[in-house]
C-alpha cells in the first residue's frame, strides 16, 4: 500500500510541474492530442501503461 501511494505521490507531482512550469506548452499539447483518432489514443495510452508495467518489474527486481 506504501508504494501505491508513493507512485500516487509522484504522478501528482510531475503533473502539477506540467501545469506550473508550462501552462501554455501544455495548451498546445492538448490541442495536438485532440487531432488524435481515438484508436491512436488508445494505442499511446496502452504504450505508457505496458512502459510503467515494465518499469515497476525493472524497478521491483
Amino acid at each position: 500500500m506504501t508504494w501505491a501511494l508513493t507512485g500516487l505521490g509522484l504522478v501528482l507531482v510531475i503533473e502539477g510541474l506540467v501545469f506550473a512550469l508550462l501552462p501554455g506548452r501544455l495548451d498546445q499539447l492538448l490541442a495536438a492530442i485532440a487531432t488524435l483518432s481515438r484508436e491512436q489514443r488508445r494505442l499511446i495510452g496502452l504504450f505508457a501503461v505496458a512502459a510503467g508495467v515494465v518499469l515497476i518489474w525493472l524497478v521491483r527486481g
